[in-house]
């Protein structure tokens, strides 16, 4: 693993419940690409989203890598989950991005 996963694992041990250290393990996880590495990601997702439930991007990109893992239907539930946190937030943006998605495997 890279010296990044080290460094986000270090910071993690410290505050096990920071979903922007979460989400950063997540992310690298997801670029690494295989199936393994996506699964491991979704699980960080979770604990991101579960941390902060606003966090709208952790739930575009878990439905990325479950996506990948040809997890459609979860991948879709996700998203809805994040277009109702997006649309509490007002964010047009994250609104956007997660119904386009959604549209794109529905």
């Amino acid at each position: 693993m890279s010296s990044r996963f080290d460094k986000l694992s270090a910071l993690l041990a410290v505050d096990p419940g920071d979903p922007f250290v979460l989400y950063g393990l997540a992310q690298e996880h997801a670029k690494v690409g295989t199936a393994e590495h996506h699964a491991q990601a979704v699980g960080f997702y979770d604990r991101c989203i579960a941390a902060d439930a606003a966090y709208l991007y952790a739930y575009y990109h878990k439905g990325m890598s479950l996506i990948a893992l040809e997890r459609t239907d979860e991948a879709a539930a996700t998203l809805r989950a994040g277009l109702s946190a997006a649309n509490r937030a007002g964010d047009q943006k994250a609104i956007g991005e997660l119904g386009s998605l959604l549209d794109q495997i529905t």
